[in-house]
């Protein structure tokens, strides 16, 4: 077995997850190698926990939801939260030979499983230890412009890297967050000011998602004012979009605009009510991811980026704000895509991705991937 599997496996299980004796933890394979599959069903065991698992196909997935019934998709909701219900943790990989896969199904067929079935997914969010991350495959090495080889070592590197070198300076970034007020952000085709004031801010150094590097935290939900352009193409259910651009007026996307499939951008954003509101902003710093690549688990962690998403609000750092949509749109503010700022109550915070201030030094690049 390749190495970097079984040491994958393992930061999953005791970084991601730190699963414990005897609990239950279901591993949700979509397209990945048996051999990764094994590697975890060892390492829960190895920690004394019991490991249960789901295998799932991309293009059979596809067919279940095109033209699903409403019968079809509370019946597997029954099923899918009493299984989920029963479990401590939940490590989720997922590979794909083609992430455009579900790009022609009807929006309605999207949006009435999604909807149906989002009871799992809120409980598996609050209620379980949990870890997502996708797998290396040659499809995500074209979107990446990487040769499989080179892009399968830049995977393991960004996934086995040392999160704990993020600590120190997460910490300090998130205490920050949590006391700003006035949040002004700048940049090509950017300028806009929200507040933060009385919502909490999260570190986020490789619990959830892999790869990481990020603290959220959440606009006040009327307070977002001014207009957003973001520079990283975006992935979302199947389609891929370009130079999204969003103006806000009390908190709510008034005007949406992008270069490519604006007409399903607009469908999106018309989901619900929450989907017109923002429901997350983070800044990222992962050094050794650089450039988009079509994957948000990979662009919402790149270095100098933040994102602001429309949708639904994560409960640790909450507006209020409730939707089926949570789409995490990136803007990369390094100077190679054209620089930016960030600023909290009238103090530089980040320019050119670079941060400011002294205490915040340690999430800069030179940092993280020095010896110190």
């Amino acid at each position: 077995m390749d190495p970097r599997y079984v040491s994958l496996a393992d930061n999953l299980v005791s970084h991601s997850t730190n699963l414990q004796k005897d609990e239950k933890a279901l591993i949700h394979a979509f397209d990945v190698p048996e051999q990764i599959t094994l590697a975890l069903i060892r390492a829960v065991r190895s920690r004394g926990a019991i490991p249960f698992v789901l295998l799932e196909n991309s293009r059979i997935g596809r067919e279940c939801v095109l033209g699903g019934t409403d019968v079809q998709f509370e019946t597997a909701l029954s099923w899918e939260m009493d299984r989920m219900k029963s479990m401590d943790a939940y490590i989720a990989l997922r590979g794909s030979s083609n992430v455009f896969e579900n790009s022609d199904l009807p929006q309605e067929d999207m949006k009435k499983a999604i909807k149906i079935l989002k009871p799992v997914l809120d409980w598996r969010v609050k209620k379980t230890k949990w870890c997502v991350l996708r797998w290396p495959t040659s499809s995500m090495a074209q979107q990446a412009k990487m040769s499989t080889e080179a892009f399968e070592n830049f995977y393991f590197d960004a996934c086995c890297m040392d999160y704990s070198k993020m600590t120190e300076g997460m910490a300090v970034l998130e205490k920050r967050m949590r006391e700003a007020e006035d949040v002004k952000i700048t940049g090509p085709g950017t300028e806009l000011t929200f507040s933060l004031k009385g919502i909490n801010a999260v570190a986020c150094g490789g619990t959830h998602n892999i790869p990481d590097g990020e603290v959220f935290s959440c606009p006040v939900r009327d307070s977002v004012e001014g207009t957003i352009t973001y520079n990283a193409d975006t992935i979302y259910q199947g389609t891929s979009f370009s130079d999204i651009c969003l103006k806000f007026s009390k908190g709510k996307i008034v005007e949406a605009t992008a270069s490519s499939n604006e007409k399903k951008l607009t469908e999106i954003l018309d989901s619900d009510e929450g989907a017109r509101f923002i429901g997350e902003f983070a800044i990222a710093f992962n050094p050794i991811i650089r450039e988009p690549m079509l994957d948000i688990l990979f662009d919402e962690k790149i270095s100098g980026s933040f994102h602001l998403t429309p949708g639904q609000a994560y409960d640790e750092a909450n507006n209020g704000n409730k939707s089926q949509v949570h789409w995490d749109m990136v803007n990369i503010q390094r100077p190679e895509y054209g620089g930016g700022e960030i600023w909290f109550d009238g103090e530089l915070i980040r320019k050119d991705g670079e941060f400011q201030q002294e205490d915040l030094a340690k999430l800069n690049t030179e940092y993280l991937l020095g010896d110190s």
